[in-house]
């Protein structure tokens, strides 16, 4: 029988997880953008290249400690991940040039969108099965509550206070918090704690691969190819917002306004999204997942008016929605669950890199004197390209069952 209290206490800590892994995600970090450069005297290239060289070194350290998951009790990990925000956030504080810069990234980076995201979704494709979309949909409202409360929240705070006092409070706020939670909700998982109930055996009997024999996988690559489109661009919006601002002469709050929309549909899309995965798998709603978000980057080549930003926006939230369940459940639903946390931190890894690709190539192409047009037209034509793929090649996207 389903242990209905066990899985509503995985599900609470996986939520705070990724509530708590904003403080390391692009658009939360893209809000200090203006007082950093402005602080240190940096452009938005130069800025980006920091912002992309940071995060690259956080997603190769992700693919060594993000592994560590399946070798410890989970309670354990997580006060590691749990601490080493805590050191971030109050390491950010003190940032005063270049290398502190650098190093502050990456340690967000890799504590916030990399750790903190990774704990809590491999948690929880470990432990659920028949329930595995559902539970992952609940578990992104976390981040998709901190994308709607945040914006706007921090914009007024930096009316009031100093960037650096701000990162202050996420410090102590992190430390007090968590540990108390994760103590609350998961302290006595264990790795063979699972969902149980009346299984599908093509659910069950899915053979587990390792991480060397998914590098030598075919399918791997072609679905990754669509899988990182996301991150990339995305990533590029959050980080350049200001920049979008500046050339659709836009009003200072109006991108953080629409960050509203992006929440709202894209916890709509998570509530959607989780038990139609679980009713059709995973590999028939991948091709739908960046359709919107291409939508998104037609908005942004052909239209100016500031009405446009929170088209843009909200259709950026229901691909974001589709993701954050795919991101997880795909992985485990094609190459099973014993070594997903090794699967799970390449493949968030992988991520991560794609946010530094994303933020490198916007930088250097906003230096180079394009506009903002041009990088809604590259975006266009990738995530075209990734789309016919993965329709042309659907049928390879498939797990190996054991009889």
């Amino acid at each position: 029988m389903l242990n209905i209290k066990l899985s509503f206490k995985i599900i609470i800590f996986g939520f705070i997880f990724t509530f708590f892994s904003s403080f390391g995600q692009s658009f939360f970090i893209g809000l200090f953008n203006s007082s950093i450069r402005s602080d240190l005297n940096i452009s938005h290239g130069q800025f980006g290249t920091i912002y992309a060289t940071a995060t690259l070194l956080s997603s190769f350290a992700l693919i060594w400690i993000g592994k560590k998951i399946d070798d410890f009790k989970l309670i354990y990990f997580s006060f590691f991940v749990i601490f080493l925000l805590f050191f971030s956030s109050i390491f950010f504080s003190f940032i005063n040039n270049v290398s502190l810069l650098i190093v502050g990234i990456f340690l967000l980076r890799f504590s916030g969108q990399g750790l903190m995201s990774h704990t809590a979704t491999t948690s929880i494709s470990r432990y659920f099965n028949l329930n595995r979309g559902k539970a992952l949909s609940v578990t992104w409202l976390g981040l998709s509550s901190a994308e709607f409360i945040l914006p706007i929240t921090m914009v007024f705070f930096l009316s009031i206070y100093s960037w650096r006092s701000i990162w202050l409070s996420i410090g102590l706020l992190v430390l007090l918090f968590l540990p108390i939670v994760s103590l609350f909700t998961i302290k006595n998982i264990t790795l063979s704690s699972r969902e149980k109930g009346h299984f599908d055996s093509k659910k069950t009997n899915i053979k587990s691969w390792t991480r060397h024999e998914i590098l030598r996988d075919p399918k791997f690559y072609l679905i990754s190819l669509v899988m990182l489109a996301l991150p990339a661009i995305n990533t590029g919006v959050f980080v350049y917002q200001s920049y979008i601002l500046e050339s659709k002469f836009w009003g200072e709050f109006v991108i953080a306004k629409s960050f509203m929309f992006y929440a709202i549909l894209s916890v709509t899309t998570l509530f959607i999204s989780g038990p139609i995965i679980d009713k059709y798998s995973s590999k028939k709603i991948l091709p739908l997942m960046n359709i919107p978000t291409l939508l998104a980057m037609l908005i942004l080549f052909y239209f100016d008016n500031p009405i446009s930003s929170y088209f843009i926006l909200g259709l950026m939230g229901i691909s974001n929605g589709l993701a954050n369940v795919l991101g997880s459940s795909t992985w485990a639903e094609i190459y099973g669950v014993k070594f997903l946390g090794s699967i799970k931190a390449l493949t968030t890894a992988m991520m991560v890199f794609a946010t530094a690709f994303g933020t490198a190539v916007f930088g250097l192409i906003i230096d180079f004197g394009y506009s903002i047009e041009v990088i809604a037209l590259i975006s266009s034509i990738y995530l075209i390209i990734a789309n016919v793929l993965i329709v042309i090649f659907k049928r390879l996207i498939k797990p190996i069952l054991i009889k």
